[in-house]
């Protein structure tokens, strides 16, 4: 028979606690009822900016969109941190800053990106390392380590 005694029950409060989720939100995303306010083809960028607020980023290459990022995770224990939701509020501009469209899109949207790879192409193709330094023991002559004798 289990007795409970503050300790048992502060550890099994303890070990709820850990195991339930926790959900954190970064960024901000307008809502429908706030982009409603965005008239396509009136609005511009001063006034989405003063209506919505500040985007989260803009155009990298150009100034031709800005973009309202919003993200949920959850963490879960001792595991890595998940993505459960994620919207993105694309408002893109023509020349002289007067709004074309506005797009929402979610995370079933997006694609995985490649920014970055880490792995150098060697030139010696599957070759290893200990190969090519056995292949070369037999090569070794004396004047490559005293030189030439004339």
């Amino acid at each position: 028979m289990i007795k409970f005694n503050p300790l048992n029950i502060c550890l099994l409060l303890g070990l709820l606690i850990s195991c339930s989720s926790v959900y954190r939100n970064h960024g901000f995303t307008p809502t429908d009822d706030e982009l409603s306010s965005i008239v396509v083809g009136v609005a511009t960028r001063s006034s989405v900016s003063g209506s919505i607020g500040v985007p989260s980023t803009s155009g990298l290459t150009t100034s031709d969109a800005i973009y309202y990022v919003s993200s949920k995770w959850r963490h879960y224990g001792a595991a890595a941190p998940k993505t459960v939701e994620r919207q993105i509020v694309a408002i893109q501009f023509d020349s002289v800053g007067v709004v074309t469209n506005v797009s929402r899109y979610g995370l079933d949207d997006g694609k995985v990106v490649v920014l970055s790879r880490r792995i150098t192409e060697g030139g010696s193709g599957e070759i290893s390392f200990i190969r090519q330094m056995m292949g070369n023991v037999g090569r070794m002559e004396a004047e490559d380590f005293f030189g030439d004798s004339n």
